[in-house]
């Protein structure tokens, strides 16, 4: 019997790749409590992170157990493989997959020999700086024999674990904290060996990661709404550029790293649950506040407001709030359709949005519309959304974006369309005004967009709209998801593009190929 493949995305159209984040993770160190089914309910909370592949580890103080597979987690796990999974201490992962393809073999957390023992790590980010690292691993080991990368494991993941194999006599700990700052990009880790859970978060804090409190124990997790679901509460965010362990002892931190913050600031637009929040920041009224901010920018005569589901539900109810136009759900989402097994007629993929999406002709029949997105990327699902509200009846179909255009690739863990693929890269607005049918478009300000998560600019990441990159790349061969499978080892090259450098030479052809 077939299994699901776990690519319950958010794209409306079949083939049609919305941005992905990389991963979410979940560690917990809890005594007396069902660890295995903790870490279940943490990824189900993240499962919105990456739906490709799930696993979890566990520890009883002397043995390491590890389970993963393709899938979603309500796919990969039930009763029978929880029971199995014992112990007080757990990491968890679901991934989208950024650097290297999702394969089971890149499943997390992944598995690897220290000097003391064992580590069983998961990871969220995308580090810039793999093929540095993969030049290291050659250099201690040689060509890899056992492990991750024996198995054909392709992942920055898979390089961090074989370098945290250490000295004889280095413990764990130890060997970490020299590597840890040898790291470039985006990562935020929880792993463990048998008696100990660490997490660990870059200088930038490019991804979020929070730690929680239970009653007989800690949680660390990608979101606070993971805390939420397994009744931890909310302590702290694991601070950028900070190295914390948990154990019989307690919790202990340090840093290895001076924080130099460069949050995501997509996480608020998109990537991030609603009842999440970030920096002390309510995702939910973040987005709230982005609408409002939008209908100001972009004011229209219309009679209702309607957000594409359910990414644009928030600032749909921000927008109609400030513009005094009435909110109203025009569109119906199936949330039960993901990608189906049946390969559709060219006539039924022409139609595929309606999979997931039907208009509500009775609501929006001789309506002018304002619809509210989070983001264009390629503009073919805005485009058939406009076709088929006109369909409906729409009399007119106004389109308000509460992001401004995407124009670059993310090389810190979330997965665009390349920048040759992004519409908003090539042409104005009022061409992708066109390009979508619909009768105006509008994107938020920049300043609008930052004013609305109540971050300050400079702790912003805001590459994907600005091409300015918080932390530094490498040269075009030294990139890429697929750098570590294309066959050969990567060429040595510059550690900075240079000020003058075009980003588009930094997508390889592997960059371009669609995702499987």
């Amino acid at each position: 019997m077939a299994r699901g493949d776990g690519k319950l995305s958010h794209d409306l159209l079949p083939g049609e790749k919305g941005p992905q984040d990389a991963c979410g993770v979940f560690g917990v160190w809890a005594p007396g409590e069902e660890v295995a089914k903790m870490t279940y309910y943490g990824l189900y909370a993240l499962q919105h992170r990456g739906q490709e592949s799930a696993g979890i580890a566990t520890s009883d103080g002397k043995r390491i157990n590890v389970y993963k597979d393709m899938g979603l987690v309500s796919q990969v796990f039930d009763e029978t493989t929880l029971n199995t999974l014992t112990g007080h201490i757990a990491v968890g992962h679901c991934r989208y997959s950024t650097t290297g393809d999702s394969t089971w073999a890149n499943a997390q957390p992944t598995l690897g020999a220290t000097a003391t023992g064992t580590v069983a790590l998961a990871h969220n980010g995308n580090l810039t700086n793999s093929a540095e690292l993969y030049e290291k691993v050659l250099e201690k080991f040689g060509k890899p024999d056992r492990g991750e990368m024996a198995q054909g494991n392709t992942t920055d993941t898979a390089l961090v674990t074989a370098l945290m194999a250490g000295q004889e006599g280095q413990s764990l700990e130890e060997r970490t904290l020299e590597l840890l700052p040898k790291l470039r990009g985006a990562f935020c880790f929880t792993f463990m060996d048998e008696g100990t859970l660490y997490a660990a978060r870059d200088p930038a804090g490019v991804r979020p990661l929070v730690l929680g409190r239970l009653e007989r124990g800690w949680v660390v997790a990608s979101e606070t709404a993971a805390l939420d679901i397994v009744g931890a509460s909310f302590v702290r965010e694991i601070e950028p550029g900070e190295f914390i362990a948990i154990d019989e002892n307690g919790l202990r931190s340090q840093r290895f790293a001076e924080k130099k913050a460069a949050g995501c600031v997509f996480e608020y637009v998109y990537l991030a649950r609603p009842d999440t929040a970030i920096n002390g920041r309510s995702i939910h009224a973040a987005r709230v506040e982005m609408g409002r901010k939008l209908a100001k920018e972009h004011p229209v005569e219309a009679d209702l407001v309607i957000p594409t589901p359910e990414s644009g539900t928030p600032a749909a109810i921000g927008y109609a709030e400030a513009s005094g136009i009435p909110y109203g759900q025009g569109l119906v989402k199936n949330a039960y359709v993901g990608r189906t097994f049946i390969q559709p007629s060219q006539t039924i993929r022409q139609l595929g949005i309606r999979l997931k999406l039907n208009p509500l002709k009775s609501v929006v029949q001789g309506k002018r519309l304002v619809v509210i997105d989070d983001s264009i990327v390629r503009g073919n699902t805005q485009r058939a959304l406009v076709r088929m509200l006109r369909e409906a009846g729409a009399a007119e179909v106004h389109v308000r974006i509460s992001s401004p255009p995407i124009k670059w690739p993310c090389f810190y863990g979330i997965d665009f369309a390349t920048r040759a693929e992004l519409i908003a890269n090539g042409i104005g607005v009022e061409d992708v005004r066109a390009s979508l049918g619909a009768d105006s478009l509008g994107y938020i300000s920049e300043e609008g967009m930052i004013e609305a998560t109540e971050q300050p600019r400079e702790q912003l990441c805001t590459a994907c709209f600005t091409g300015e990159y918080p932390i530094e790349l490498p040269s075009a061969d030294r990139l890429g998801k697929n750098l570590l499978e294309r066959g050969d080892e990567p060429e040595h090259g510059s550690c900075d593009p240079g000020p003058d450098s075009d980003l588009e030479n930094l997508l390889t052809a592997e960059d371009k190929k669609e995702r499987v």
